[in-house]
């Protein structure tokens, strides 16, 4: 089996494939990226501007196209797929718009006579490593606020996204960055590597598990390379008291389960005060029972979707299954598909022992599991009990007592009464093993920017 392919994850089958690059091509790829470069970062931010908007109209034009291409690659509703195009849109509009001003030199006070500025610079070609479970979202993140500072992006997606990922560069180019300037390498694990070597190649991001942020960023760290790394995460969903236990639990579910469970920060541990603990798990239990297997690009009521290949399936399955050895306890879904199908139904676990090895993992997958806790100390102290930290939510009808928690949250994200703010002007991203620097809104644009001074004496 080529290693790049479209495998439709509702059946196994592979609808195309796709050769990985040789040594040579990788290296023509670099050579492009650094020659655009001078001309690209040369440009008016109007004029990169301009182009940014342009890819932002075509991807809304052909978003019918590209959420079918990415729900067949890794088993996304077309709904959620749609969802996804529009907000992959929304992140280039915003720099368009917005990414002019962010970048604006601005002056100083200096003690030494003259004038001080500091000036938003491009670095040069940057790597990026994307995972699958958000194909455009991901991309869009890194790639538009790089483009329009003046950077240059080579693109390493993920296996199963090939298709999504050359059709991103077509689109690119198409809306008028030069070719050269977005390039999707079908790169190895080892040209990877060779990528981040490369003395014109300023700068990678990744986003992925902790295993491979660690081997990122000991490259980039080797070879003096800047980096951002986004990690995942077991966040934290507080739920202190609810007028409606129904209403906030249809929150957690939806939230959880959304693309299949495979979300960076999806409500992972759901920790819920006692007085209600009993009420919010009969709600999931009810909310995952009589779920079946459904077609992704015509979901019904009632059904789910595949995972984003058998082996995730296999994984997560896997995970439960050491979880309910530890002593946990299955309250509904949990079943693997037969055959080929990366198909996983929904789930509801509770039970889980503090400090085993299942409370320390990130299942990556439709897993709600919930624990329960006495006080607001116990809560405080659960949810920080974690060596991840990307984001977590507290819920309460008193704002103040959930505000007075969402301020401890060892967190780069903290919300309260809804488990997670997003849009392209929000910045995301980590601390802890979660990674660090930060993605959108207008710090995003600052990551690979030459923040340089500029003195003129008097």
């Amino acid at each position: 089996m080529s290693t790049y392919r479209v495998q439709n994850p509702a059946t196994g089958e592979v609808l195309e494939a796709f050769d990985t690059a040789g040594d040579a091509d990788i290296a023509d790829a670099i050579e492009r990226a650094d020659d655009v470069y001078r001309e690209w970062r040369m440009r008016s931010v109007h004029d990169r501007a301009g182009a940014i908007q342009r890819i932002a109209d075509l991807v809304r034009e052909r978003s019918a196209e590209l959420a079918r291409m990415i729900s067949l690659e890794m088993g996304k509703s077309t709904s959620e797929a749609v969802e996804e195009v529009e907000f992959a849109a929304s992140i280039f509009e915003y720099y368009a718009v917005h990414g002019p001003s962010l970048i604006t030199d601005y002056e100083i006070p200096s003690s030494i006579p003259g004038k001080a500025r500091i000036e938003q610079r491009p670095i040069g070609v940057l790597l990026g490593v994307m995972p699958w479970n958000f194909p455009y979202y991901q991309s869009a993140r890194f790639a538009a606020p790089n483009l329009l500072l003046g950077n240059t992006i080579l693109l390493k997606h993920a296996e199963i996204c090939a298709r999504s990922s050359l059709t991103v560069q077509e689109i690119i180019e198409q809306a008028g960055v030069p070719c050269g300037g977005y390039q999707n390498v079908f790169a190895s694990h080892e040209q990877v590597s060779t990528i981040i070597a490369d003395p014109r190649v300023r700068g990678v991001s990744l986003t992925g598990s902790e295993r491979a942020g660690a081997v990122i960023g000991q490259q980039a760290g080797k070879h003096l390379k800047k980096c951002v790394l986004e990690l995942g995460g077991i966040d934290p969903m507080v739920v202190l008291d609810a007028d409606d236990v129904a209403d906030v639990a249809q929150q957690a579910w939806e939230f959880r389960t959304y693309n299949g469970g495979q979300v960076c920060n999806s409500n992972k541990r759901i920790i819920v005060m006692n007085d209600i603990y009993d009420e919010f798990v009969a709600q999931l239990k009810k909310r995952a029972e009589g779920l079946t297997p459904g077609d992704q690009l015509s979901l019904g009521d009632g059904e789910y979707v595949p995972l984003s290949s058998r082996s995730a399936a296999e994984t997560v399955h896997a995970q439960v299954q050491k979880a309910l050895a530890e002593g946990a306890t299955l309250v509904a879904g949990g079943e693997l598909a037969e055959g080929s199908a990366a198909y996983y139904s929904p789930a509801v676990l509770t039970d889980v022992p503090v400090g085993s090895h299942s409370y320390r993992e990130e299942i990556f997958g439709p897993v709600a599991t919930i624990y329960r806790v006495s006080s607001d100390a116990e809560a405080l102290q659960l949810a920080n009990d974690c060596h991840l930290g990307l984001g977590g939510s507290v819920f309460s009808t008193d704002e103040s007592r959930a505000a007075r928690i969402a301020a401890e949250l060892e967190v780069g994200m903290t919300h309260v009464n809804t488990i997670a703010a997003e849009s392209a002007e929000l910045p995301f991203g980590g601390v802890k093993a979660s990674g660090f620097g930060r993605e959108m809104g207008p710090i995003g644009i600052g990551e690979f920017a030459n923040q340089r001074l500029y003195f003129v004496a008097r």
